[in-house]
């Protein structure tokens, strides 16, 4: 069991890092990092962890991990409300290095920082949430701009604030 939850948690990493157009590129790039996988099992590997295919202008089709809002549709309308919410709670940002500080109303900054983490925003590492205030650590080469770019996406009220 135990080579099966590291070969999808390496199919996961791949396929969320790099272009991976078909399973044959896949199988490749597995035994290239040491795990060696049939095409029958990468084939339900794939099944089970719900890869799509989408469209690339480059490649043709590319392998993607299905986001939360893909896999639960009937919870968008309740995120989106969610969200809203959260972000009317923001009142506003200021950076230091590669350091940002958020400023919420009392009582805003858990649950705003704990959807930022959620999001799966890979510009940032992570976050720290005291009671009105989020502590975000940017990831390396990152700039102001695509963090605020970044959390404007995941709660598109913010774009004002910001």
């Amino acid at each position: 069991m135990k080579n099966k939850v590291e070969r999808f948690e390496l199919i996961k990493k791949i396929i969320s890092s790099e272009v991976i157009s078909n399973q044959d590129d896949l199988q490749l790039r597995l035994l290239s990092m040491g795990m060696e996988v049939t095409q029958a099992t990468l084939s339900r590997d794939l099944k089970s962890l719900q890869v799509i295919k989408v469209s690339d202008a480059k490649v043709g089709y590319i392998y993607r991990l299905p986001s939360y809002e893909m896999l639960h549709p009937h919870e968008h309308e309740a995120n989106a409300s969610r969200m809203g919410f959260l972000a009317d709670g923001v009142l506003g940002m200021e950076f230091s290095g590669n350091l940002g500080v958020i400023k919420t109303l009392p009582g805003f900054a858990p649950s705003t920082a704990l959807a930022i983490d959620e999001s799966g925003c890979k510009e940032i590492l992570g976050t720290i949430a005291g009671d009105d205030t989020i502590l975000v650590v940017m990831r390396d080469g990152v700039g102001r701009n695509d963090v605020i770019r970044a959390l404007v996406g995941i709660m598109p009220n913010l774009e004002s604030k910001l």
